[in-house]
């Protein structure tokens, strides 16, 4: 399995060779930074290298007039700031590869630093081996549960805008308010702070996601990009010494470059060495698996509208109000502990964590 770490040449395109993938837990030292961030810090400290050696950054920022996450190319920290946060939705490319690949040619001296899901950065991996400019690019995937569709948002965030008369201005899905484990999800509109908790109870139950993710050929620890990053769900358990309440990034390395880097940005982090047991989650192993309620939404959807499906998929009945009652009476943590394991949450090794620790599957780090 082991493969040599240097690049090879192959029919004239430089192709990175992959290293058995080595696992870190680690967070941000600096504590300010890391309560803004929305697991340890992983993404911040990774860009800041970069930005500081006068390099570019590509990530997602979320376009406030239209609705929508946009791949953008950013050169300096403030712009930087703007991609800060988890976004559940999907980032529209645009002209990105077209604007990456010229600034590379304009910045002969210069690296280029790619962050997004794990189909977009192995898309954008390939790219860069074709243009022939992978040894220039680190590329960086995040653990990802899957992707809704992106006219769902915008159709949910206008309503928002409608009802509460006033644009959206700010907007997080990981404000760690409450802890890490328990991230609260909220827009602002005119001051006013406004819960995105329907839109959020649909995407953790599936309904919206696209058909491809349930197919995702990416969810596993062996990838192709150079690091991959996330949230270390379940530390306390696994490395409870290590555990953070503001939370902790898993850092899975695959390639020397991947190395090289994290060696470069560890003065600035708490870490210690892991592996693929500890810091286990689904998406690591296997696909989101579809929903069962899937076709019933999406037929709810085309005949009565977005309003009507937050109202029905995206609220609690009765019977999970009180379980959830119960789950914060014994203090969040396992619910198989109080219900069993012959439960409506049981996901073949996600009933521990589902609903105690709702950003279980992944995003952003």
């Amino acid at each position: 399995m082991a493969q040599s770490s240097r690049e090879r040449e192959t029919e004239g395109i430089k192709e990175t060779v992959l290293i058995p993938t080595i696992v870190y837990a680690a967070r941000v030292k600096d504590r300010e930074l890391l309560e803004r961030s929305s697991s340890g810090g992983a993404f911040t400290a990774i860009s800041d290298y970069f930005l500081e050696d006068g390099n570019a950054v590509v990530c997602a920022i979320y376009n406030y007039e239209l609705h929508q996450t946009e791949f953008c190319l950013v050169t300096d920290k403030k712009a930087r700031e703007q991609a800060l946060g988890s976004k559940y939705m999907q980032s529209n490319p645009g002209i990105i590869y077209k604007t990456t690949l010229q600034w590379l040619k304009d910045k002969p001296d210069k690296m280029l630093l790619f962050v997004g899901m794990g189909c977009q950065a192995d898309g954008f991996r390939k790219f860069a081996e074709t243009m022939r400019i992978r040894d220039r690019v680190i590329v960086v995937d995040i653990i990802c549960h899957g992707t809704p569709s992106p006219k769902l948002w915008r159709e949910y965030a206008n309503v928002l805008e409608n009802k509460h008369n006033g644009k959206i201005k700010y907007l997080t899905f990981k404000d760690k308010r409450n802890g890490w484990n328990h991230p609260t999800a909220v827009a602002q509109i005119n001051g006013v702070e406004i819960s995105l908790r329907e839109y959020v109870k649909i995407f953790y139950n599936k309904c919206a996601l696209r058909p491809s993710c349930h197919e995702c050929p990416y969810a596993t620890t062996e990838r192709k990009t150079d690091i991959t990053i996330g949230d270390f769900w379940h530390i306390e358990k696994t490395i409870p010494d290590f555990y953070d309440p503001q939370g902790t990034s898993v850092f899975l390395i695959h390639t020397e470059q991947g190395l090289e880097l994290f060696d470069r940005i560890k003065d600035n982090l708490e870490y210690c060495i892991s592996n693929t047991e500890e810091c286990w989650q689904i998406n690591l192993e296997r696909p989101t698996e579809k929903s069962p309620m899937r076709e019933q939404f999406w037929s709810d959807y085309q005949a009565k509208g977005i309003e009507f499906i937050m109202k029905k998929y995206g609220n609690d009945s009765l019977h999970k109000k009180v379980k959830n009652k119960l789950k914060r009476m014994f203090g969040g943590g396992c619910l198989t502990d109080i219900y069993g394991t012959d439960t409506e949450f049981s996901e073949t090794g996600y009933e521990t964590y589902f609903i105690a620790m709702p950003d279980l599957y992944g995003r952003t780090a």
